[in-house]
């Protein structure tokens, strides 16, 4: 490390001495000099980090995770024997299962310098902000990291000419934004139905990795929304931090949710509503009772839990296929046939709107759909015929620190001007907030 010190020192100082020798140079008319002297300087090479690791000390290669490839024949290609690729398997084992990697996945290689390449360092990245450090090049190590992520609170806010998408779409922002907010306002306002002239603001987060690798909407901090003249306000704000509940209100701290979600899947159509009486020409026009509420959807759109819950079971039986089954509270449990695979384990708890599997046609069943069966006192029920709950208020300990937190984020987002898109297309009102 000393004689690099040194050697960096050295290449600084003969670089400066070209400088003025090469204006010297230029004041005895020979300006030619200069690009000679320089021609003898080294460069200097800036250090560059990444992993925690600086890259110029190492052949960088980067690849992503192919269909059959396994870690070994990685490690192999780059000139690491059978006997050490057991003990880095070994090693790591309680770090990183090294047979779950996800074909597309990319992993970065740190190489020797040397005409060998010989694998010194193996970094696979299972997502955009975590990645997984197998270091081998002195003793073994394993361990689990995350980018610097960087958060930048945004503001923006439009008018309705025909869709949220549409008018979000003018200012270059995602529909993940009109989801986020569709949700928000779920039980509030039906954005299928939207006026021209509603309008709305929006105080969000976006989500940067390595302050320049943009990873999407993190959340919104607080909405408002105007619909048939009327606003609606919504402010997140944490009620559990045990359990890492978040949920938002309005400005008078009443909640903008229903206990439970009207659908659990975004559906094409409702294929088969809760009938007792229905009858079937497949099996002699015999009645055959539907206890449940089947919703059509494509083979892979995520289902989601209706409310906060435990799951009581994820299983397979012939009829149901892969279900999964949740136990809310005393009164209510939800039933989630016909999944393609399930995404939640028994006794795990799951908050609404998790996704706990995905669309399939496993099972009894002639369609891809989901068949939602809602449990009250151990019946089942048609939940559309029930007068579902309100989701839970805010605690009274919690009200007044509440409309204190929510007291400054609702003078910021009033300030806010509403931005005409259709009259002023080249005005765009998307802020950073400092």
């Amino acid at each position: 490390m000393e004689r690099e010190g040194i050697e960096r020192v050295g290449r600084k100082c003969l670089i400066l001495f070209a400088i003025i020798l090469g204006l010297n140079s230029c004041k005895e008319g020979n300006p030619q000099v200069i690009e000679e002297e320089l021609a003898f300087a080294e460069p200097v090479i800036e250090d560059v980090y990444e992993f925690g690791f600086n890259l110029n000390d190492y052949h960088v290669k980067r690849d992503t995770i192919r269909a059959g490839e396994s870690f070994g024949e990685i490690m192999q290609r780059h000139k690491i024997g059978y006997p050490k690729i057991f003990q880095i398997a070994e090693k790591a084992r309680d770090s990183f299962d090294i047979r779950k990697l996800q074909i597309g996945k990319p992993y970065t290689l740190l190489c020797s310098k040397d005409s060998l390449q010989e694998a010194r360092c193996f970094i696979y990245q299972p997502n955009k902000e975590e990645y997984v450090v197998l270091n081998f090049q002195d003793s073994i190590h394993a361990y689990t990291s995350r980018k610097p992520i960087k958060y930048v609170e945004k503001e923006v806010s439009g008018i309705i000419s025909n869709n949220i998408s549409e008018t979000l779409a003018q200012q270059g922002l995602s529909f993940i934004l009109a989801y986020k907010m569709s949700d928000i306002y779920a039980w509030t306002i039906d954005f299928t139905r939207l006026q021209k002239g509603d309008r709305f603001k929006v105080i969000y987060t976006d989500k940067y990795i390595d302050d320049t690798i943009y990873a999407g909407i993190d959340n919104i901090k607080a909405a408002v929304f105007e619909h048939k003249n009327e606003p609606f306000y919504a402010f997140e704000f944490e009620t559990d931090s045990v359990k890492g509940l978040k949920d938002y209100f309005n400005e008078e701290a009443k909640t903008l949710r229903r206990a439970f979600l009207q659908a659990p899947v975004e559906y094409k159509r409702i294929s088969s509503r809760y009938n007792l009486r229905r009858r079937i020409a497949l099996y002699g026009n015999k009645i055959r009772p539907h206890k449940g509420t089947d919703f059509a959807a494509n083979i892979g759109t995520p289902i989601r839990a209706t409310a906060n819950g435990t799951v009581t079971k994820s299983s397979f039986t012939r009829g149901n296929g892969n279900y999964v089954k949740i136990k809310h509270n005393s009164t209510y449990e939800t039933q989630y046939l016909h999944m393609k695979k399930q995404n939640v384990k028994v006794g795990q708890y799951v908050k609404q709107g998790d996704v706990i599997g995905w669309v399939g046609m496993t099972g009894n069943t002639s369609g891809p759909h989901v068949c939602y069966r809602f449990w009250k006192n151990g019946e089942q029920v048609d939940p559309f015929k029930e007068k579902l709950p309100a989701a839970e208020p805010i605690p009274d300990v919690l009200k007044a620190k509440y409309l204190d937190y929510i007291s400054p984020i609702k003078v910021q987002i009033d300030r806010i001007e509403y931005n005409d898109v259709e009259e002023n297309p080249s005005k765009n009102l998307i802020t950073q907030v400092q």
